[in-house]
């Protein structure tokens, strides 16, 4: 006759679950916001959108970390990854003009190590903090067989809101206006799939450090959370438009936001190149173009705004903990100099 089987037998503990859950609580509970009204616990998590909304639209982004997660899995860091979780969501919300209201995570395993877990999920409530949403609800699942010993993967969604008249679109975008950088904190959470290549390039030759930060550090330093500081611009400046520089870098996010017939020409003499982006480029041996098309290559998050508001924008900016520099301005497409350099649609140019 066969022994019995139980669902721990099989892979799935329960009671590692129950503990992560318990381990996540307090993290959790520093970012609680008003409107949440039942977070993690329940089936689903309820939130009430703020009253101070006359006309409230709500927007939503969802986004992973990529294959950053198999360097955390190498170099053993997990206290990261979740604050690049929330980030890349967070952020995306934030260029409609949006305030993340709430979040939610998905982590999924083979095997349930509440230790990892917990720093996982840390790092995803310190991102929340950080950017003034609340997380109010995920889904642990673990799944035997599905990712091999010591791996898993991440997703996240998050909800904003803002007021419908203020809704950031790029709509009054036009040729003149200036184009503001906001600094990344290093590559974020696109472009890792190459970096590991330039790092078995590297094995035997490999920088000890970035800018004076230990390699492993620069590499994993967690994706800049733009929120608070761009709101608060937005209170008092005419912002015309953000972009957020994710996969595609600079040559393929700013023109998610311009109007057709405009396209953008940036100086690349007018920002610095850390010695992490140095390194890559060098390394990878690919010119400006496909560098600014892979990577953030030191610009998170771009601000469109007039010219004669940009001083003041940039100055608030940088009040507020920004790095800002004037990167270049908006074109049109339709002069002959513009039409004589356009290749398919590239709409960025770079001098």
């Amino acid at each position: 006759m066969n022994s019995p089987l139980s669902y721990k037998d099989s892979g799935v503990d329960i009671d590692a679950g129950d503990a992560l859950i318990e381990r996540i609580k307090p993290f959790a509970r520093k970012t609680i916001r008003d409107g949440v009204l039942a977070g993690i616990g329940g089936f689903g998590a309820l939130f009430e959108v703020p009253k101070n909304y006359k006309e409230p639209v709500l927007v939503s982004g969802t986004d992973g970390v990529g294959t950053k997660l198999k360097l955390a899995f190498d170099w053993n860091i997990h206290n990261t990854v979740g604050i690049d979780l929330v980030a890349m969501s967070v952020n995306d919300v934030l260029v409609q003009g949006a305030e993340p209201l709430f979040f939610l995570d998905y982590f999924a395993c083979g095997s349930l190590d509440v230790d990892t877990a917990a720093q996982v999920i840390e790092g995803i409530a310190k991102g929340c903090e950080l950017s003034g949403c609340a997380l109010i609800g995920g889904e642990t699942a673990e799944m035997p067989g599905m990712y091999p010993k010591g791996e898993y993967d991440l997703a996240g969604f998050a909800v904003g809101v803002v007021e419908k008249s203020k809704i950031l679109d790029g709509k009054n975008i036009q040729k003149g206006d200036v184009i503001l950088g906001l600094t990344s904190s290093g590559v974020h959470s696109n472009g890792f799939s190459l970096i590991r290549k330039l790092l078995e390039r590297s094995k035997d030759a490999m920088p000890k450090t970035f800018d004076g930060i230990p390699y492993k550090q620069a590499l994993m330093a967690p994706t800049r959370l733009y929120v608070k500081s761009v709101l608060q611009a937005l209170k008092t400046h005419p912002i015309k438009g953000l972009a957020h520089i994710t996969g595609g870098g600079l040559i393929e996010n700013i023109p998610r936001i311009l109007p057709n017939g405009l396209g953008v020409s940036l100086i690349r003499k007018n920002w610095p190149q850390t010695e992490l982006f140095e390194w890559a480029q060098k390394t990878a041996g690919i010119d400006d173009f496909e560098m600014n098309r892979t990577f953030n290559n030191g610009i998170g998050m771009v601000v469109v705004i007039a010219p004669e508001e940009a001083k003041a924008c940039m100055s608030t900016l940088i009040s507020l903990g920004e790095s800002v520099h004037q990167i270049g301005e908006v074109i049109d497409l339709n002069t002959q100099d513009t039409k004589s350099n356009l290749e398919q649609e590239v709409r960025v140019f770079i001098s």
